[in-house]
């Protein structure tokens, strides 16, 4: 599964842990816990099927503190891409929908660039 892919082959991600896993015939569901390179943390879940998709990638320093949150629970209403959305600490964002892929790789970015 490409998820398990991206999290063995980035650059960024030390290790990681599944917390759960689900897989049927049209969809998929997962939890897991990456520590990066940097220490920090990242949780990420991710509900699948061809009708709906929900995630959240909830990237956060090694002492808890939330760094970003990308996710598309049904809050912020005002936002032209709700229900997509990204938090910065307390700023909420517009935010098209986001792949762990596409995560990972602004992780990196980031992270690169801070470093």
């Amino acid at each position: 599964m490409g998820i398990f892919h991206w999290l063995e082959t980035s650059p960024v991600v030390r290790e990681f842990e599944v917390a759960e896993f689900r897989e049927w015939a049209s969809g998929y569901y997962y939890r897991v816990a990456v520590t990066l390179r940097d220490g920090s943390l990242l949780h990420a879940r991710e509900f699948f099927n061809p009708e709906e998709r929900h995630y959240s990638f909830h990237w956060q320093t090694a002492a808890g503190a939330l760094i970003v949150r990308w996710d598309d629970a049904p809050h912020h209403r005002g936002l032209e891409t709700f229900p997509y959305h990204v938090h910065e600490g307390d700023t909420v964002k517009i935010s098209l929908p986001v792949s762990l892929r596409e995560v990972l790789a602004e992780i990196d970015k980031r992270i690169r660039t801070s470093g």
